[in-house]
């Protein structure tokens, strides 16, 4: 049954959940498998703890209902327990998932990939973003001979691999010299790209970044990065982790006309079930294979990579978003939102600090504090009243079974979050407001 959710933040207590938290804590590292997931990202004590999902809706232990935003942290983008994912998954689970050899599966997953993403021309599965990513550094490295990778300073992660943890503030256990091999570009900025390859001349491996993110690519920026790629000899690899399915089914390279040596799928690929891909010009990729006389290369070669019902779940899902429009339906969704999330914030006073941003499909909002400068506690405060009103929304990120009922029920809730808002600002405090500590950013020196 669920609870009720009141407008007093005060008496909204999830006692369940927190008691799942300490036992998260004592037994899980961080009481999380992903440290976006963490209790540190959410109001003191009131971070749920998740029973089930269906669609766009979760239930925590305590027996609330949550529209949920952002779910599986981006990847469930056709909404939990999605009928012709769950029914391609179910089909293969009888069959074995795992063999001595590879099963027709992976070719017919490889060829719809192909077919999905008609810009890249071989692709290899695992499980998991960073792999995927890793495995194209080693690739760009071995087919260059340099050392240096050149990441975009402006995206937030890319692997949890050394080359990458290394130049965050959670560097701890990354030797300096590894970290001296990354340097970082600008988004956006082509002169400063050019003169970070001129000054690293012959050393930098590739250059690997989102190709869009909260804000779109300025005119002939990809195409110019492709340019400044192949007159310095380096690797153009895009890392379309989010931008795939959702800027379109074959990822921003397809919106744009621009293509990668090199990219990187998944998140939406296998709607929460564990499959990534890395895809690419053949020349490259079958440097990882056997069909050539140079040095091989160890590019992927993951035990589960393959599993049978994790490729059926993303052919399932490549064939939804082509023959239900989804990623069309993800934009329409989110521009409904973002329009109601900024009328109602401008309705009570805050539209300059509640501010949402990014591609409709993959919508993040910011909260300013009365400087317009981001405050982790007037987010702690937003994310309590929505939590209360029963939304779960670390970032505005749409599903596509979201309805308008949905859609405006949210609104209507963002709107009594405002108000209190308003309320902080005209305080000058929220601390009142806040019932504990601030969230926390994730990538962050001390606990």
């Amino acid at each position: 049954m669920d609870t009720e959710h009141t407008e007093e933040t005060e008496e909204f207590v999830l006692p369940r959940s927190r008691a799942a938290n300490d036992r998260l804590h004592a037994l899980v590292p961080g009481g999380a498998h992903t440290y976006a997931k963490g209790d540190d990202q959410y109001p003191e004590h009131l971070a749920p703890v998740i029973s089930h999902g269906r669609g766009a809706h979760v239930w925590d232990i305590d027996g609330n209902r949550y529209i949920e935003y952002g779910s599986g942290l981006r990847s469930v983008s056709l909404g939990h327990a999605h009928p012709r994912v769950v029914e391609a998954v179910r089909r293969e689970l009888d069959r074995g998932s795992n063999f001595v050899r590879p099963s027709v599966v992976e070719v017919e997953a490889a060829e719809r990939f192909l077919a999905t993403v008609p810009t890249a021309e071989m692709v290899k599965f695992a499980k998991n973003g960073s792999d995927a990513t890793t495995a194209a550094v080693r690739l760009a490295r071995a087919a260059t001979g340099r050392p240096r990778v050149a990441l975009c300073a402006d995206h937030p992660f890319f692997s949890v691999d050394d080359w990458f943890i290394g130049t965050t503030p959670m560097s701890a256990g990354v030797p300096t010299a590894t970290t001296e091999l990354t340097v970082a570009f600008p988004y956006g900025d082509l002169a400063a790209t050019e003169e970070l390859l001129t000054r690293y001349k012959d050393e930098i491996a590739c250059l690997i970044l989102e190709p869009a993110g909260h804000t779109e690519p300025p005119p002939s920026y990809l195409a110019g990065l492709r340019e400044l790629a192949d007159r310095h000899g380096c690797v153009l690899i895009f890392d379309e982790m989010i931008t795939g399915f959702r800027w379109s089914e074959a990822g921003a390279q397809g919106l744009y006309g621009v293509v990668p040596d090199l990219s990187t799928f998944g998140k939406a690929l296998g709607n929460g079930f564990a499959v990534s891909a890395l895809a690419g010009r053949r020349e490259l990729m079958e440097r990882g294979g056997l069909r050539h006389s140079g040095e091989r290369v160890f590019l992927l070669s993951t035990t589960h990579g393959a599993e049978t019902h994790s490729l059926a779940a993303a052919m399932a899902v490549q064939t939804t978003y082509v023959e239900e429009g989804v990623t069309a339906r993800l934009h329409a969704l989110g521009e409904r939102l973002a329009a109601g999330v900024r009328d109602a914030a401008a309705s009570m006073g805050v539209g300059d600090h509640v501010v949402v941003r990014g591609r409709a499909s993959n919508l993040v909002f910011a909260t300013l504090d009365e400087n317009r400068q981001p405050s982790q506690q007037y987010r702690t405060l937003f994310l309590h009243r929505l939590l209360a009103g029963g939304v779960l929304a670390p970032s505005f990120v749409v599903s596509s079974a979201l309805g308008d009922a949905d859609i405006d029920r949210t609104v209507d809730v963002v709107a009594q979050a405002c108000a209190v808002y308003r309320k902080a600002l005209d305080a000058t405090d929220p601390t009142p407001w806040l019932a504990g500590r601030p969230v926390k950013p994730v990538f962050r020196r001390l606990a």
